[in-house]
């Protein structure tokens, strides 16, 4: 079992310089940020839609759609979401490989754009089939974005700052988020009628990245290693180094390149095979699931009640509920300022264990709720220190550990099957979650207790700190782990004998 070590010596930089914070902002206005666009736009139009569809319905047949019709056909525009990412999550991998990290992601804005166009004509074409297929292209578009840009990001930063530099993963999922809540409001897209030109809003982020991001180079460690152009990699790391830090860089490179000599890119069933890469592999499955699993999505779907318990009138909930997503932002950013001050395992460890405490406390505060005029005004506070938990910890460093765990050779493989776990994890809590609240109510939270807890044992004894460690670094560590349990098991056994 890997040993848990203290990690990084100083870091050499403390600020990215300009073109590495273009290059961020570049990959994740067409990347993640469309994944938070897409998750929160479709909930402000829901009942726009579900007219439209009873309308269409009406003059298509001449007769009124069944409620369960109507309830199955919008279930399924929201749900193909994520089913688009799961297979988008699955062929991310592949794509990164063939095409390049940079030349993924500008490719991917094909489906955005075809998406946007699908979504924008349904109202003029009454066609409501069109939504079904233009939000199952936007999952696709998600899931590819939350595998490749990700692993641009993290092989574009330098050591000592890949923590803040991955963050922007988050942040702009976040910002992605309040986005669709902010353009929601009746005040701008949320009016009657407007919800065709709301959904199609996912078409501007695919421009936007379209014009900035041919201006980023592709990633040094894929210039290097995937094509092998040394030219174009010292060129990428000077720009996102600088002139002054971009050696040091490329040394550590240039070992996990020679690491890496003969050894072809892995696909996913061949990471299963290796043994040395088991600690690993549990870790993504363990952490992107828990990403999932944890809460967050309940917290969401209680917000609305207990705001309503709190004396909040019904027109005014969807603006409490952009205070959620602000909550939610600023705790990204804030996660960005300390991680690669703080570590990872501290951010991520603390955030379970708040998230655990506010676990407890929005159980008993819902399972009493009538019992004082107080207790919804705890529960509200339960709702906003649950978000700040979760985007100052799990929701921050998951996607970050992601890239630190594996090498240049497994990396891609790696964020497959992490793409993978992490929507059928989400697909999962949309189909089960439902039923667990019907039939546990509050006491649903203790189930998310039980997952936080878990996942923030796992951490404590098997997760190393990454903070300032190169990946190769890492990955030796994992390795001097795995000898450990060998020698020990083969100790055990010879003591036997």
């Amino acid at each position: 079992m890997p040993l848990n070590q203290a990690g990084g010596g100083p870091a050499e930089r403390k600020f990215p310089n300009r073109s590495l914070v273009f290059a961020v902002c570049a990959a994740c206005i067409g990347g993640t940020f469309q994944y938070g666009l897409n998750v929160s736009v479709i909930n402000g139009p829901s009942q726009s839609v579900q007219t439209f569809i009873k309308h269409t319905w009406l003059e298509r047949y001449q007769a009124t759609i069944p409620g369960h019709t109507l309830t199955l056909l919008w279930s399924t525009i929201v749900s193909i979401f994520t089913l688009g990412g799961l297979l988008g999550g699955c062929i991310g991998g592949t794509l990164s490989v063939k095409l390049g990290r940079k030349g993924s992601l500008l490719a991917n804005n094909g489906f955005a754009l075809v998406a946007a166009l699908l979504m924008g004509l349904s109202a003029p074409s009454g066609l409501f089939e069109l939504l079904i297929v233009g939000r199952f292209l936007s999952g696709l578009n998600a899931g590819i974005a939350l595998c490749v840009q990700p692993l641009y990001l993290g092989e574009i930063a330098p050591t000592a700052l890949r923590g803040s530099v991955s963050i922007g993963t988050v942040v702009f999922i976040t910002g992605g988020i309040l986005t669709g809540q902010l353009l929601g409001l009746r005040e701008l897209l949320g009016g009657e009628g407007l919800w065709p030109l709301l959904l199609a809003t996912t078409g501007l982020p695919a421009l936007l990245q379209l014009v900035s991001l041919p201006f980023c180079p592709e990633s040094p460690r894929f210039l290097l290693m995937g094509r092998g152009d040394e030219a174009a990699c010292e060129e990428a790391l000077k720009r996102f180094n600088g002139l002054d830090h971009f050696e040091k860089e490329r040394e550590d490179m240039e070992s996990e390149r020679i690491l890496a000599l003969g050894v072809q890119t892995l696909k996913p069933w061949e990471l299963f095979r290796d043994r040395s890469l088991r600690w690993q592999l549990l870790t993504v499955f363990v952490l992107n699931s828990a990403q999932q699993l944890n809460g967050i999505n309940a917290i969401y779907f209680y917000a609305d009640s207990v705001f309503r318990q709190c004396g909040i009138a019904a027109d005014k909930i969807p603006y409490a509920t952009v205070g959620t997503g602000a909550c939610e932002c600023i705790t990204a950013l804030t996660c960005g300022l300390l991680i690669d001050r703080l570590g990872r395992r501290v951010l991520i460890l603390g955030g379970y264990f708040l998230m655990s405490l506010c676990c407890v406390g929005f159980t008993l505060s819902l399972s009493y709720q009538d019992a004082s005029p107080v207790l919804p005004y705890v529960s509200m506070a339960c709702i906003f220190a649950f978000i700040l938990s979760f985007g100052l910890g799990p929701g921050g460093v998951t996607n970050i550990l992601n890239t630190e765990l594996f090498t240049q050779t497994t990396r891609p493989a790696a964020y497959t099957i992490s793409g993978a776990v992490g929507w059928l994890s989400f697909f999962t809590v949309g189909m089960v979650f439902p039923f667990i609240v019907a039939g546990l109510q509050q006491y649903s939270f203790l189930v998310f207790l039980v997952v936080c807890i878990g996942a923030g044992a796992y951490i404590l004894f098997v997760v190393p700190e990454t903070k300032g460690k190169t990946f190769l670094e890492i990955h030796q560590e994992f390795q001097m782990g795995e000898e450990k349990e060998k020698s020990g098991g083969e100790t055990i056994a010879s003591t036997a004998l």
